[in-house]
C-alpha cells in the first residue's frame, strides 16, 4: 500500500517510509491511496476476536510488505500487554442504549496509549531493521506526551523531546512526563499555549539544520499515520460488541486535535455501520462551529477544565478536508494557504460532512454539573473530557434505539481538580503503578516560546548524548 500527501506534491511512500516521516515535504498529512474496505460478512466474522486479534486484522492491509504478519502479530502483542483490562478497551453502560468505552486503561492513562504504544513498537523495529538513530519531536495538551514518552522511553535508537505549555496542563499531566527518567527522554515547557507547541514543532520539521549531522525528526503526534489507523480498531472492536454488523453504532468523541474522531470516520469508511459521529468540544469550539455555522474562525485560546481538547487549529481535519474535496491535493493546499484568514467549505463539502458529523460545545460549567449528575445516578465517574462527550451525545444524538458510545479518553484520576469541583468529598485514588508519582523527580527544562532557542536547547542535548 502507498501513503499519498493531502496536499498532492510530495512523493507517495510505503507504509514503513510513512511512519518515519510523519509531515509530507509539501507540509501535508499522509493517508492511504486507497482505503482497504471489510465486506458485511467480513466484519461478522470478526465478531469473537479479541482486541490483539482484532487489531491485527483491521491493521495488516496497512502495511505492505513493510513487515511479516509474524512481526505485526509480536509488535501489536508488545503493544498492549501492559494494559491494566484484560478486555483492553472495555464498555460500560451509562444509560437506556448509552455506553462509555473506556480507552484510560493503558498505562499513562489515557486514548494516546492505543496509538503511542503501538507507534514506539514500530519505530524499533523499523530502526534496528534500516540501522537508524532519530529525533522524535512532539508537542502535547497534557495526554500525547507522557503516552510517547512511555511508548518511546526504552527504544534504542530514539531522543524524545516533548513540548508542553507551561503551567497549562494539570499536575498529574505534567508529572507523568517530567518525572521520566530515561536518558534519551526530554521534557521542554514552553512559555505560550498548545498551539505555540504545535507550530514549533511544524517550523522544525520544516527546517532541520539544527540537528546533528545524520539525525532527523520523526513525528509522533497525530499527524504520524500510524496513531490514526490504531485507533481505528476500537471503533471496530466496540461496535462488535453492541451488535455490529447486523446493528447501527454511532459514537461521541471529545475532540480537540480530530484525529481521534477521524478514526471513526475512516471505520465507517471502511465498512463499520456508523450514522453519526458526534465532534463534542470545549470553549474551544472552531470544529463545533465549522460544522454548525461554517464558521471556522481562529479566536484566542480558553484555558479550560478540559485541557488535553484546548486546540484551535486542529491539525487532522485537514485529513478529512482531503476527502471532502475528492481528495485534490491542490484544493486542499489553497484551502490552507493562509490560516490567519477563516476558512470557509462550499456548500456541497459542509453538506458531505453534516451527513456523518454533529458537533456540540459544552463549557466548563456543564461539564462540572455532568460529572456530578453521572455519579449521582449511577455512581460512574467520568473525566472533564467524557464528560463534555456524553452531555453532547445526549444533546444532538439522532437516535435512541442505535447505541450510543462515547469514548472515555482519559482517567478521572489525572484531573483531579475538575473533578473536584463536582464532588470535594470523592477521593480519586491512583492506580497502582502511580501511587508514588507526587514523590517522583522531576526533570524538565522550562524555555521562552522562541524557536531558537528550543533548537539550541536540543542540539545542546543530542550532542551531549553522541
Amino acid at each position: 500500500m502507498k501513503f499519498v500527501s493531502t496536499r498532492g506534491e510530495a512523493p507517495s511512500l510505503s507504509f514503513a517510509d510513512t511512519v518515519l516521516t510523519g509531515l509530507a515535504s509539501d507540509g501535508g498529512l499522509y493517508v492511504p491511496e486507497t482505503l482497504p474496505k471489510f465486506t458485511r460478512e467480513e466484519i461478522a466474522s470478526m465478531a469473537g476476536l479479541d482486541y490483539e486479534q482484532l487489531a491485527f486484522r483491521i491493521i495488516q492491509p496497512f502495511v505492505g510488505g513493510d513487515l511479516s504478519d509474524d512481526e505485526l502479530r509480536e509488535i501489536i502483542g508488545r503493544s498492549y500487554k501492559h494494559f491494566r483490562h484484560r478486555a483492553i478497551a472495555p464498555l460500560v453502560q451509562t444509560d437506556t442504549n448509552e455506553w462509555v468505552l473506556e480507552l484510560f486503561h493503558g498505562p499513562t492513562l489515557a486514548f494516546k496509549d492505543f496509538a503511542l504504544q503501538l507507534l514506539g513498537q514500530l519505530f524499533d523495529h523499523l530502526l534496528k531493521k534500516r540501522g537508524e538513530r532519530v529525533v522524535v519531536m512532539g508537542a502535547t495538551s497534557g495526554d500525547t506526551g507522557s503516552a510517547a514518552i512511555e511508548g518511546c522511553r526504552q527504544c534504542e535508537n530514539i531522543d524524545i523531546f516533548i513540548l508542553h505549555p507551561h503551567n497549562r496542563v494539570s499536575e498529574v499531566q505534567r508529572r507523568q512526563m517530567t518525572t521520566v527518567q530515561s536518558g534519551n527522554v526530554f521534557n521542554i515547557a514552553l512559555e505560550g499555549n498548545f498551539d505555540d507547541c504545535q507550530n514549533m514543532v511544524k517550523a522544525s520539521f520544516a527546517d532541520q539544520s539544527f540537528l546533528p549531522d545524520g539525525r532527523r525528526l520523526v513525528a509522533v503526534n497525530s499527524i504520524n499515520w500510524a496513531r490514526i489507523m490504531a485507533q481505528i480498531v476500537y471503533y471496530f472492536y466496540a461496535a462488535l460488541r453492541l451488535g455490529a454488523p447486523n446493528q447501527m453504532v454511532n459514537f461521541s468523541v471529545p475532540t480537540g486535535n480530530f484525529g481521534d474522531i477521524f478514526a471513526g470516520y475512516l471505520a465507517r469508511q471502511m465498512g463499520l455501520p456508523i450514522d453519526q459521529l458526534i465532534i463534542a468540544t470545549n470553549a474551544n469550539d472552531i470544529l463545533h462551529r465549522c460544522i454548525s455555522s461554517n464558521d471556522h474562525t481562529p479566536k484566542p485560546l480558553v484555558h479550560s477544565l478540559s485541557p488535553s481538547m484546548d486546540i484551535m487549529v486542529s491539525s487532522n481535519f485537514e485529513r478529512l478536508l482531503f476527502d471532502l474535496y475528492g481528495r485534490d491535493g491542490a484544493a486542499v493546499a489553497e484551502l490552507l494557504a493562509d490560516r490567519s484568514v477563516p476558512m470557509h467549505l462550499s456548500e456541497s463539502v459542509l453538506a458531505r460532512a453534516r451527513e456523518v458529523f454533529s458537533s456540540c460545545r459544552i463549557d466548563d460549567s456543564r461539564t462540572i454539573e455532568v460529572i456530578r449528575e453521572a455519579f449521582s445516578s449511577s455512581e460512574y465517574l467520568l473525566d472533564p473530557h467524557t464528560a463534555i462527550g456524553v452531555e453532547a451525545a445526549r444533546q444532538v444524538r439522532r437516535s435512541d434505539e442505535q447505541p450510543m458510545v462515547c469514548l472515555s479518553t482519559a482517567h478521572p484520576a489525572k484531573f483531579p481538580d475538575a473533578v473536584a469541583q463536582a464532588l470535594p468529598k470523592q477521593e480519586i485514588p491512583l492506580p497502582a503503578h502511580m501511587q508514588d508519582l507526587w514523590q517522583r523527580e522531576e526533570r524538565c527544562k522550562i524555555l521562552p516560546n522562541e524557536l531558537s532557542q528550543v533548537h539550541d536547547y536540543m542540539a545542546t542535548m543530542l550532542s551531549a548524548g553522541s
